[in-house]
């Protein structure tokens, strides 16, 4: 069900949506990490493989890697000997082994985005048919995932991934949350507004979104369950959409928690008063009010709690 109405922005042009998260280039590896590639599958290392069945030339990781770059001689290539070998190895892996002592998640997009595929501890195999010949990047994890439809996230505690049901593509994507977060208020403030409405906005969009985090319970026709829609429907999630300033208003507002007697609260928001119609409750937030108050000096927690009534920001 439709919780906002009156949605503000336009949707972003092919070039914008291109824009390199928090407006930063990603580096791909530290030198330490790519001297010690050799082309071997040795202990401790993640290993790639050109072929399916573990054959053909090697790429060896011993750390994660946002994105192995297309072009020679700045991409991660594969160095063994056999089928393949000098070939970037962005979206032309087909088999894989973890020789390392922890999970190995390879994913469909860059800067670990996407669908993706674990790898256990010493597991050995092809990559499924979303990932095959479409892996852009993969991490080293430090713990246990969460998997499933539960999150691991609390009314005290921040969710560390949301799943995001990719309509137009027909796909749900367990996204890292605050990377769902910082791809979602660009596409719902405006990028240049006052430092302090995109501010209030990082609030509200990370509150709504940690909200269906605990309690969705939503489940696509087949049965995945997802706890929020990429539409306007939920919020607009587009990956890849980061700009350094709404970037920079997350990151300054992540410790903030808005609640309601104790509680996570469900951030409503929408353009405008006549817009948001019979939410004036105090549980909405007028997108063109926060940056009209922000342009008069007002500070982004006083913007908030001049809309939603009874919170709390810790």
């Amino acid at each position: 069900m439709s919780t906002r109405t009156g949605r503000l922005v336009p949707r972003l042009t092919a070039a914008a949506a291109a824009t390199a998260l928090g407006g930063a280039i990603l580096i791909p590896a530290s030198t330490a990490s790519a001297a010690s590639r050799n082309g071997v599958c040795e202990s401790g290392e993640f290993c790639y493989y050109f072929n399916s069945g573990n054959a053909g030339s090697v790429s060896d990781f011993t750390g994660s890697i946002a994105d192995y770059g297309t072009t020679q001689p700045t991409c991660y290539e594969f160095k063994g000997p056999g089928n393949g070998k000098g070939e970037c190895v962005k979206n032309e892996a087909a088999s894989a082994w973890n020789r390392s002592g922890k999970t190995v998640r390879v994913y469909y997009n860059s800067n670990y985005g996407g669908a993706y595929q674990d790898f256990k501890p010493g597991a050995k195999g092809n990559l499924n048919a979303t990932l095959k010949n479409q892996n852009a990047s993969h991490r080293f994890l430090s713990s246990t995932p969460p998997t499933g439809c539960k999150t691991d996230g609390t009314h005290s505690k921040l969710p560390t991934t949301i799943l995001v049901y990719r309509v137009s593509l027909n796909r749900v994507d367990r996204v890292p949350f605050k990377t769902y977060v910082k791809n979602v208020l660009p596409n719902e403030w405006v990028p240049s507004w006052p430092q302090e409405s995109l501010r209030a906005g990082a609030v509200a969009v990370k509150s709504f979104g940690w909200y269906w985090a605990l309690h969705s319970t939503r489940k696509t026709s087949d049965g995945r369950c997802f706890d929020v829609y990429d539409t306007t429907s939920s919020q607009v999630y587009r990956p890849g959409s980061a700009k350094a300033s709404t970037s920079a208003a997350v990151d300054a507002t992540w410790g903030t928690r808005m609640t309601r007697s104790g509680k996570i609260m469900q951030a409503h928001y929408c353009a405008t008063t006549t817009a948001c119609g019979a939410w004036v409750n105090g549980d909405w937030m007028s997108q063109y009010g926060s940056r009209d108050k922000a342009n008069a000096g007002w500070s982004h927690s006083r913007i908030l709690k001049s809309y939603y009534s009874g919170i709390v920001l810790d």
